[in-house]
């Protein structure tokens, strides 16, 4: 198995007080899906990180690829890629010469380089150096490099900053594309959107701690709260009928004449509309997006939020 389990893992920074910046956490991995690494600034997802790849030690606990410390690991680049910072590579350096520097060190032939500088649309740039390259290019070699040893498990820190559109179609597509050959994939991500795109399962931090380790869509529906919206050609009845039932319903329709029916699904509404004779021409469950759901968890874990802005007083008011 090429799992990451981590256990117990706890990461304290001296200072005074001390500074947790992991507690306690206990999760897994597992390989054929994409997993998403959520959570707010300062929760605790770039250091969790950093703990599985060994370039910091845990205060306590363990982290481990496959049963093993990453360190332990004989040729760590063919089992694990990385990417954390795409600004590691050198800019003196071109990005192929970037590559063979990192192939030669796990003996990786020279045609890999040029494999994944193909996969990753850099093979017209591979012999710019890396300092003439913009944000998402750089992003492009440091996923380059990840993938160079063909490994089984992906860790990845916001590899979709700095992408343009396609971009971000290519990498959604590719971590699809990983997970499904049975790989391992973590994806550290603010982009609730996307996240909810790619990914099958979902780790959430808060403040160093664990808040949800669950599938994406049940993350989604324990987030959620029953609504419907119903669109009809007869809506005075359909109100009538629904607030009979003991349905709240809406004052008026929305933009789109659509009722919102709360505490209801499609199939009681479908139902009630059918056997009353109402003409139904659009009835829909209406679900939280992944960034409702994770705003409605992380709301209090935020390391820094700002306040809601007031309007500025006009010089005039009196």
């Amino acid at each position: 198995m090429t799992s990451i389990d981590v256990r117990n893992l706890t990461k304290e920074y001296a200072g005074r007080p001390p500074k947790r910046a992991v507690d306690g956490l206990t999760f897994s991995v597992e390989p054929g899906r994409v997993t998403g690494f959520l959570g707010p600034n300062g929760a605790g997802k770039s250091t969790t990180m950093r703990l599985v790849l060994g370039l910091d030690r845990p205060t306590s606990g363990t982290a481990t690829v496959g049963g093993r410390p990453y360190t332990a690991l004989d040729e760590p680049l063919r089992t694990v890629g990385a990417l954390l910072d795409a600004q590691a590579a050198h800019g003196s350096r071109t990005a192929r010469n970037h590559l063979r520097a990192l192939a030669a060190s796990h003996r990786i032939p020279d045609r890999r380089v040029d494999e994944v500088l193909a996969g990753t649309g850099l093979a017209g740039a591979a012999r710019r150096r890396v300092r003439t390259f913009s944000l998402g290019m750089r992003q492009r070699l440091g996923i380059a490099a990840a993938l160079l040893g063909d490994p089984a498990v992906l860790l990845l820190d916001e590899p979709a900053n700095g992408l343009d559109p396609e971009g971000i179609v290519w990498i959604r597509e590719l971590l699809r594309g990983l997970a499904a050959e049975g790989r391992t994939v973590l994806v550290s991500s603010h982009l609730m959107n996307e996240t909810a795109l790619f990914a099958d399962h979902l780790v959430v931090l808060g403040r160093g701690r664990l808040l949800a380790d669950v599938p994406m869509r049940e993350f989604i529906d324990a987030h959620s709260h029953a609504r419907v919206r119903v669109r009809t050609g007869d809506p005075v009845r359909l109100r009538a009928t629904l607030l009979a039932k003991g349905w709240a319903v809406g004052d008026a329709p929305d933009e789109a004449g659509r009722w919102v029916v709360e505490g209801a699904s499609a199939e009681e509404i479908g139902a009630v509309t059918a056997r009353e004779g109402i003409p139904v021409f659009e009835l829909a469950d209406e679900r939280a997006s992944l960034e409702q759901a994770y705003l409605a968890l992380t709301s209090e874990e935020a390391e820094h939020s700002a306040a809601a802005s007031r309007p500025r007083s006009s010089a005039l008011e009196v």
